[in-house]
């Protein structure tokens, strides 16, 4: 039996072995047939056969699926015979032109010719053809345009050659005309359609392109909101789904499904560091974790420790080193460990930037902070990318690290350019009167990274015109210079007895001296006229002419907010100062303001601001009527604008000093359920004092201040906000006003 079966296996072995034998052949010969426009030698170079090697029926399939991957060919057929491979080939048709009808605009044809496969002077292939019809279809959704309608043609220009021309009917912008939060939110769907960038559709909303569904800005959408929730604490915030239902003619409504789950705080923070390093040296970063330790979590917060602790690193000279996070939860406790070692010494050999067909390539290198020959450093490779994504000129920036043939680093920098323009459209109305606000803005002129600002604005009492020139990174020294031009009327005839007209420039700096404090140093220079009636008092009318005033404006910025938009915790202060160059009155003008954010208890913002003001001639002069000081009717609720304080007549003429006190505190307990409503309670406190040509006029002992409730409602045409106040101590000639709203819109 076994011998049996062994000679049965070996029978088999020899069939095959005489099978295999008679099929391989040693290739002696290629010939080749069909072909027109490519050469025999390319077709046997595509298809890696090689004269002496030896032919298995394998091999015929290789070569074959090779020559099928150029798309050069319509069909293809291989025949081994007596060691002489036959190749004969069916070319496809070239494309003379890729025609596209129907669309104008560059934008949208530009991005269009970039992603399709079939291109000038390549080969035709139905497949592809159709595989780019597709991508089309996508592309134009991704910028709004959910109905359009493509058909594609092909026109036989002979000789085997053909233009493919697709024929475009962009149809009508898809619309939101809702948008919706659904799920564990926690927050108020007013305060989430202010984080996001997309906006409901309006018909007066004719410049907004944030009313038109986009599959870009739904993805920025979903990474400000994911930010919002982490910088409030909600640590496994989930932003589940952001999906377009379809609802009637063409508009659809925008649903993001949030849930936040539970909010963390932060508990022990600690930092793990080698015994080579003096722990001294991090005392600042001990103290932040002190700080931090039971506040809300924040990425901001953790942000601002990775600086500290870059900041400190670098300047104690630890080149190549790195910095890496590890957290543990513990019920609703956050526990974090920073740990920073050194890494093994690598130097940047290279950096390459990709993509910047606009930008000019010093604009980009300006961002970086490490460069050719530097130790690599993975914090400020990583601080490099950052800074060059928030210029905002690009759509994506992209890096990859590569090791050279040296053991060293290549960094490869990619960018994808976006449009840097914007046009802006305002209009608002309330008890102070209306106004309307038109800007046309260019963050990157001619890609040299300098920004370009044009505004007119119209309100009740002013008019006013201003065009700003802006270098953020002036000859590569990490300062900011700036050049303005602005004219501005002012009609206070009705309340103050004067008017003025006020034209000139403004030139100046800004910088980051230290961590969040900035200071700016510029020079304004204005021509002003003024003109009174014949109700302004005899001294009033004594000013009436015209004045040259030249100052040094100085500037100080202490921002230690937990986030620029809608904080919830910290400070911001700043102090302005004009000291008088060259000017008949001498005025030196200061003010101070200061804003503390924080939360009482949960979903609750409060808020306390104080300003000082002050406005006096250093020779003892008047100071111009214009220079004096008014309160704004946003920090004494319960009295109209500019009808406080000292009066000269029937007109109020405002003061030297002034001083304000609010106290904000948010109700979310009212409504709770009514998503487009915030309501708030508030104390303002108020004094305005001062009349350097009359002191008799002087009534400085005249606190005024009031107590309220505001209503913050968002509503179909714009944000409305009411406020209630009821004056608590006022001056006789004080003018209340009880009842307050303002409603404003973008278009």
């Amino acid at each position: 039996m076994y011998k049996r079966i062994i000679k049965l296996i070996t029978i088999s072995v020899i069939f095959t072995l005489i099978s295999f034998k008679s099929f391989s052949q040693t290739l002696k010969e290629i010939k080749i047939d069909g072909n027109e426009r490519i050469s025999d030698q390319t077709i046997i170079l595509f298809s890696k056969a090689e004269i002496g090697n030896q032919i298995k029926e394998n091999d015929l399939n290789i070569y074959l699926k090779n020559l099928y991957e150029t798309n050069f060919f319509k069909n293809i057929n291989l025949k081994l015979e007596d060691n002489v491979l036959f190749i004969s080939v069916e070319e496809e048709p070239i494309i003379q032109s890729v025609i596209i009808n129907g669309i104008k605009a560059n934008k949208i044809l530009d991005p269009i010719k970039k992603i399709i496969i079939l291109k000038d002077r390549s080969s035709f292939k139905e497949n592809l053809f159709l595989i780019d019809k597709k991508r089309i279809k996508e592309n134009l959704k991704l910028m709004g345009y959910y109905f359009s309608d493509i058909s594609g043609s092909i026109e036989d220009l002979g000789d085997n050659r053909i233009n493919l021309i697709y024929d475009i009917n962009l149809g009508e912008k898809a619309k939101i005309s809702k948008i919706s939060f659904t799920g564990n939110k926690i927050f108020k769907d007013k305060k989430l359609r202010n984080v996001i960038a997309s906006e409901e559709y309006k018909f007066w909303k004719f410049i907004s392109g944030k009313k038109f569904l986009n599959e870009s800005l739904i993805d920025l959408d979903n990474k400000l909101l994911k930010n919002f929730y982490l910088n409030n604490g909600y640590y496994n915030v989930e932003i589940n789904s952001s999906f377009a239902k379809l609802l009637s003619n063409k508009e659809f409504e925008l649903v993001f499904n949030i849930n936040a789950n539970k909010k963390y705080y932060f508990e022990n923070l600690e930092l793990k560091i080698s015994d080579d390093y003096d722990k001294d040296n991090f005392q600042k970063i001990f103290s932040l974790f002190s700080k931090l330790k039971g506040t809300p979590y924040s990425i901001n917060s953790i942000d601002n420790v990775l600086e500290l602790i870059d900041e400190i690193v670098i300047s104690e000279q630890f080149e190549s080193i790195n910095a890496t996070v590890n957290e543990t939860i513990i019920d609703n406790k956050v526990n974090m460990v920073f740990e920073v070692k050194e890494t093994e010494k690598f130097f940047v050999e290279r950096i390459n930037i990709f993509g910047n067909n606009v930008t000019e390539e010093k604009v980009i290198r300006n961002q970086l902070l490490v460069d050719e020959g530097d130790p690599y450093n993975e914090i400020l490779k990583t601080k490099s990318i950052n800074s060059i994504r928030s210029l905002n000129f690009f759509k994506t920036v992209k890096s990859e690290i590569i090791n050279s043939e040296n053991n060293n680093k290549i960094i490869n920098i990619t960018v994808e350019e976006k449009p840097t323009g914007e046009i802006v459209a305002g209009a608002g109305v309330g008890t102070e009167g209306s106004t309307i606000m038109f800007g046309i803005k260019e963050n990157n002129f001619l890609g040299k990274g300098i920004s370009l600002d044009s505004q007119l604005k119209l309100s009740e009492e002013d008019i006013k015109g201003n065009f700003t020139v802006l270098n953020p990174n002036f000859n590569n020294s990490d300062k900011s210079l700036f050049v303005n031009v602005q004219t501005l009327e002012t009609d206070r005839m009705s309340t103050s007895g004067y008017k003025t007209n006020k034209s000139g420039f403004k030139f100046g700096t800004e910088f980051e001296y230290y961590n969040d404090f900035n200071i700016g140093l510029a020079s304004s220079n204005f021509y002003e006229k003024i003109s009174t009636d014949s109700t302004a008092s005899a001294r009033q009318q004594k000013q009436k002419g015209n004045y040259w005033d030249s100052f040094i404006n100085l500037n100080f910025t202490h921002d230690k907010r937990n986030q620029k938009f809608q904080p919830s915790r910290g400070f911001y202060s700043r102090y302005n100062i004009d000291i008088p160059i060259i000017s008949d009155t001498n005025s030196f003008i200061n003010e101070f303001r200061y804003k503390h954010y924080s939360e009482l208890y949960d979903e609750n913002i409060s808020t306390v601001g104080l300003t000082l003001s002050s406005a006096f001639s250093l020779d003892d002069s008047d100071i111009k009527l214009s220079e004096r000081l008014f309160i704004p009717s946003n920090r004494l609720r319960g009295f109209e604008g500019g009808k406080v304080g000292p009066k000269d007549g029937n007109d109020f003429v405002g003061g030297n000093y002034l001083a304000t006190l609010n106290l904000t505190s948010s109700l979310p307990q009212i409504l709770p359920n009514s998503q487009d409503t915030d309501f708030s309670i508030f104390i303002d406190v108020a004094n305005l004092w001062g009349v350097d040509y009359d002191s008799s006029l002087n009534d400085g002992g005249k606190i005024r201040s009031s107590i309220g409730i505001g209503l913050d409602w968002f509503t179909a045409i714009g944000p409305l906000s009411f406020t209630i106040a009821q004056p608590l101590s006022k001056d006789s000639k004080d003018i209340t006003q009880e009842f307050s709203f303002n409603l404003g819109t973008t278009f």
